[in-house]
């Protein structure tokens, strides 16, 4: 050991590309806990596509979905993985979220936290022949409506379901939620007028936004979006308005981070992090945070494992008012 940190400290004061401890032997798996098409598959084949292009991995990266049971199929794969250097799982604030709605024995605790990647904002979309043009018009739509307005999101329970019900909460109505295996079928809903809303994340539903069939009426969040690129119908990110500017006082963002299963070793996790560092650092993954409006937060170490705790408490205090907590 004392070799190989030598050997590595050599190299970096030659500017030689470091010698980790440790390196893959065989492919790495990349569990994505829902289906192709959402958010969090987007970002696990994006990762895919920049460690491949850039040669950061000897090995190659595979991407599995294991959408069943709203996430925790996945997540009960990478605990029953623990020791397994070759398998690492992309998850959202699901990681805390699922096992409170469920008494799934797990806790984010028994994974090996490696780097978030970014935070996550969402957006409340409609139909583009909806009539409505604000937040309000919707919540006046829905207070006026004689059965609940039938709102699309991924899982029960978890992120998307959470901000429907603070929308019920903030606006004094009830809407229908369905639950979807994924973004990406919430958004083939909406477009094809099955549902009147979704909570999307931005990433889910700009190609039908692109595509005329859907279009945002304002992000959940205290500030608008940065990117000014346009987008869609001449408008950018940055031109879609905040939900509580327009009487809707709800916000919400989740994380995007990445784990490992438990019991693996510090060198181990020291090469993941090195290498979802030099993801972070590359012009494809800044590209890809500005095509689905991510905010930038990346964090590894000590400040990951910090908001993993705080993010957690937070969402204990949720997912109690909302009565999602599993008995």
């Amino acid at each position: 050991m004392k070799q190989h940190w030598l050997a590595a400290s050599a190299c970096l004061l030659t500017g030689a590309t470091p010698v980790f401890a440790w390196e893959p032997t065989k492919a790495i798996e990349i569990v994505v806990p829902f289906a192709a098409g959402g958010a969090s598959d987007q970002m696990a084949r994006t990762i895919q596509g920049i460690i491949q292009k850039n040669n950061f991995s000897s090995q190659p990266v595979i991407v599995v979905n294991k959408p069943a049971a709203g996430g925790a199929e996945g997540m009960l794969d990478i605990q029953k993985s623990a020791g397994d250097p070759h398998k690492l799982i992309t998850t959202s604030s699901g990681v805390f979220m699922t096992p409170m709605a469920t008494k799934l024995p797990l806790n984010w605790t028994e994974y090996t936290p490696v780097a978030m990647m970014a935070q996550d904002s969402f957006v409340l979309w409609v139909n583009a022949k909806a009539p409505y043009q604000t937040a309000g018009d919707f919540m006046a739509a829905a207070k006026a409506a004689s059965l609940p307005l039938k709102l699309g999101g991924t899982s029960s329970k978890r992120e998307d379901n959470l901000i429907v019900f603070a929308m019920e909460k903030a606006g004094g109505v009830k809407f229908a939620y369905i639950p979807h295996a994924s973004g990406g079928q919430a958004s083939t809903q909406l477009s094809g007028g099955h549902i009147e809303a979704s909570t999307n994340n931005p990433a889910e539903d700009v190609a039908n936004w692109r595509g005329g069939a859907t279009r945002p009426l304002c992000v959940f969040s205290d500030q608008k979006m940065a990117y000014t690129t346009p987008v869609a119908d001449g408008k950018s990110w940055a031109d879609i308005p905040t939900c509580p500017s327009q009487g809707l006082n709800v916000t919400y963002q989740m994380l995007r981070g990445m784990f490992m299963p438990g019991k693996v070793t510090k060198e181990q996790q020291a090469y993941y992090v090195g290498l979802f560092k030099k993801v972070a650092d590359t012009t494809e993954w800044k590209d890809y945070l500005a095509r689905s409006a991510l905010v930038p937060d990346y964090r590894d170490g000590d400040a990951f494992v910090q908001f993993l705790k705080a993010d957690e408490e937070k969402h204990a205090k949720l997912m109690s008012d909302a009565g999602f907590m599993a008995k």
